[in-house]
């Protein structure tokens, strides 16, 4: 995946680390780990179940929220035809 988007001509980041804060202090400086930042824009979260859940969407949108970007991805792998294994979540900010 990283391979094709920089080929596109994209910016990625792979296994990005997000620390969790509370109240303006650091409580895990590792906390969360995004799959893939494209462009410091958009996260691409990967995933290859068997049915998408609710969890992977929430997922998604607190990575948004935590990083404040503004769009996300939401791949499965696990689909005959991969366009419809895509979701994307917009994060209202």
């Amino acid at each position: 995946m990283l391979i094709e988007l920089n080929e596109m001509g994209l910016d990625t980041d792979a296994e990005v680390a997000f620390p969790i804060v509370y109240k303006g202090r650091a409580v895990n400086e590792e906390g969360f780990r995004i799959d893939i930042l494209v462009n410091d824009l958009i996260i691409v979260e990967l995933k290859s179940v068997e049915i998408m859940l609710n969890v992977h969407k929430k997922q998604l949108l607190t990575y948004l929220r935590i990083a404040r970007k503004p769009l996300g991805l939401l791949i499965n792998f696990n689909e005959p035809v991969l366009k419809n294994g895509i979701k994307r979540i917009i994060n209202s900010l």
